[in-house]
């Protein structure tokens, strides 16, 4: 095994190529957007930088195209597979980090009322998008890795407490928020 010391970042890139083969750092951005992103952000320079690192510890494959851009297109290498199965297979006791402005300010004495109207409306955005988007995966009968959609539905549910938690806050119920929403 290759002793680069692999990130989450790490793991997005190698999920992914995995996932949709061969394929540019534009193009990993680009389905980031309509994935992962949901659950972990990754700023889109860093899966350009990513994509070269892993190539130089051999993790994966780096082709030119021989004329236009000149893109580099990225595939996974034996080695690289091998890093995402070994990565996959090890349970984690690891939990997210909660990086929300709005909790931060209420732990140091913002007023709840004030900032719930806001925080309710974001979440109710958030928690809307990922149903329409479940909803079109649903109706469109796109065949999505189970993966997918249990990390759909776990940032559903992520959101749904996030609605009913705010919700208290600003005294409309967590009926009328998530209804507000769908």
């Amino acid at each position: 095994m290759s002793s680069a010391r692999l990130t989450e970042t790490s793991y997005i890139v190698l999920g992914l190529l995995e996932q949709i083969g061969p394929a540019t750092p534009y193009d990993l951005k680009r389905m980031a957007q309509v994935s992962t992103i949901n659950f972990w952000n990754v700023p889109h320079t860093q899966l350009y930088t990513e994509c070269a690192r892993l190539a130089q510890q051999d993790l994966l494959n780096e082709e030119r195209e021989e004329t236009g851009r000149r893109r580099r297109i990225y595939s996974l290498t034996g080695l690289g597979r091998r890093a995402l199965e070994d990565w996959r297979s090890e349970p984690t006791e690891q939990l997210d980090e909660v990086r929300d402005v709005g909790i931060l300010k209420l732990f140091f004495g913002g007023d709840p009322a004030k900032l719930a109207g806001a925080q309710l409306e974001a979440h109710g955005r958030q928690l809307e998008a990922c149903e329409q988007l479940l909803e079109q995966l649903d109706a469109n009968g796109t065949d999505v890795p189970r993966g997918w959609r249990l990390a759909l539905e776990a940032g559903m549910g992520h959101e749904r407490e996030f609605v009913r938690f705010w919700s208290g806050l600003s005294g409309v119920g967590f009926d009328q928020a998530a209804a507000g929403s769908a």
